[in-house]
């Protein structure tokens, strides 16, 4: 089932949820819609499932309008963050449920139900627990029954809802690489929400960023991180160092380096932001090209990595690096040590916010 936003919009009083949104959602793919709260990824699913009703635009499924359908027509399975599960009713029966409400002309047989939920409850690795009520699972096992639930349906879209984001880290990893191999055996059509980076980057085939009700990028996990396309994208999908800079001619001047900005050939004396993840910064002893001097101010092992705060020499400006705790082993780095810096890969975006009020933009003489 492919799903066509066109143009939606949404509000809520004076304040505008959705601004013109328009995604196109191949059949069979997994799709996560990523952004902070309030960016408007509820609101969006919400609409796709027929609980809430855009202001303007339509929702498509396989090319029929569905704009106006009510949720019970559109066929989808929802999972919220918190479950939903029907407290005085068996995990079998919470499964069940959905089939045993259906009209009395589409209702399955008793035996059919049986057989439909016990095979639920085993693809979702539960088959043992069908006579067990909610308040005797854990946070995962019954957000993996809510998932059954939505599944016995038989959905032409599954619609998930911070499906996680109630669930302590390790099950919530745990979960999350369940879904994914689970969606590559079912392949339906799937829209999950989070504000969770790593869990969109692990688990979507596609990761839509929004921000203030707007459509940021669209791409691959490794599309979206590799090459973010704004600013806002680049600061929320991890840790990142932030320089202010001017480009002129296709060069960015930061923090005393000149760094090649090709995209921006016809800027001029441009005022400019210039990013760099940490993991991205060569450390060395020693001085080389296109390096800067700094001093490390602390260390910080965090896991796998550790991560060093530094002060560039001269204007001070603080600075991240995260070195493997291998590396950082083998170098044996201190705080307080002189070391030099070099940015392996950094991009360059013009500062619109500064250039629209013209602030800092040099007049031709």
């Amino acid at each position: 089932m492919s799903i066509r936003i066109h143009n939606v919009s949404k509000r809520f009083g004076p304040y505008t949820a959705l601004d013109d949104i328009s995604l196109d959602i191949p059949s069979g793919e997994l799709v996560a819609l990523l952004g902070p709260s309030g960016c408007g990824k509820t609101t969006l699913l919400r609409i796709i499932a027929g609980m809430e009703s855009p202001d303007a635009g339509q929702v498509w499924f396989d090319g029929t309008d569905t704009t106006h359908k009510h949720v019970r027509e559109r066929r989808v399975g929802f999972v919220f963050q918190h479950y939903a599960l029907f407290q005085h009713l068996s995990v079998f029966e919470n499964v069940a449920f959905g089939l045993r409400v259906r009209p009395r002309a589409t209702r399955p047989a008793e035996a059919e139900i049986r057989v439909k939920v016990m095979e639920l409850l085993q693809l979702v690795q539960l088959e043992g627990f069908a006579a067990r009520y909610p308040a005797q699972l854990s946070g995962g096992q019954r957000q993996r029954v809510a998932l059954a639930r939505a599944l016995a349906v038989e959905p032409q879209v599954l619609l998930l809802d911070e499906p996680f984001g109630a669930l302590d880290t390790q099950v919530r990893k745990e979960l999350r690489r369940w879904l994914r191999r689970l969606h590559d055996e079912l392949h339906v059509t799937s829209v999950f929400v989070t504000h969770d980076q790593e869990e969109a980057l692990e688990v979507a085939d596609r990761i839509v960023v929004m921000n203030r009700g707007h459509i940021e990028q669209i791409g691959s996990p490794d599309a979206v991180y590799e090459t973010p396309a704004t600013p806002f994208v680049y600061q929320f999908l991890g840790n990142v160092n932030l320089f202010h800079s001017r480009v002129h001619d296709g060069i960015a001047s930061v923090a005393g380096l000149r760094v090649p900005a090709p995209e921006h050939d016809d800027a001029e004396h441009a005022p400019a932001l210039a990013y760099v993840r940490p993991h991205d910064i060569d450390l060395s002893r020693s001085a080389g090209e296109a390096a800067l001097a700094a001093t490390i101010t602390e260390v910080r092992p965090l896991g796998p990595v550790v991560r060093l705060e530094l002060k560039l020499d001269g204007d001070g400006e603080p600075l991240e690096v995260e070195l493997t705790r291998e590396r950082f082993q083998l170098e044996g780095y201190a705080t307080g040590e002189p070391v030099w810096v070099r940015p392996r890969r950094m991009k360059v975006f013009l500062d619109r916010a500064v250039t629209a009020t013209g602030a800092g933009v040099p007049t031709a003489a």
